[in-house]
């Protein structure tokens, strides 16, 4: 599967970006799928995922209340919507396909995730 994320820019902070997730090649609805990011001179971290239904999501502590991921399988897109944006959010950011999900399950770690997308980036002012 092919992963384009866009919708990345520049934002002030408090305000809000949608990122967008298109999938291209196999369906979506057989994957897991998450949204990462990396800062500069950090690690690529996990920001949320969402089950293959759609009917479960997970998010790191930092975004909770603040990030929403959801996904429309019919259009094999994946969103991020992301509000109360804050400067420490700035970062590339991509999404990416657990390959070999399991039910029930959204994994944290990067290593699952057998398809990324090029990244988008997110900068946030001050």
């Amino acid at each position: 599967v092919q992963l384009q994320a866009s919708g990345g820019g520049l934002v002030q902070a408090g305000g809000s970006l949608r990122l967008s997730c298109a999938a291209s090649g196999r369906t979506l609805s057989r994957y897991h799928m998450g949204w990462f990011r990396q800062a500069p001179g950090k690690e690529r971290e996990f920001v949320a995922g969402i089950g293959w239904s759609g009917g479960s999501t997970y998010y790191t502590d930092s975004v909770k209340g603040r990030f929403t991921i959801s996904r429309d399988n019919a259009k094999n897109m994946v969103y991020l919507q992301m509000n109360s944006l804050k400067p420490e959010d700035t970062a590339v950011y991509y999404c990416a396909a657990d390959s070999t999900p399991v039910p029930g399950v959204i994994s944290t770690w990067s290593n699952r995730y057998g398809y990324w997308g090029q990244g988008t980036q997110v900068t946030v002012s001050s």
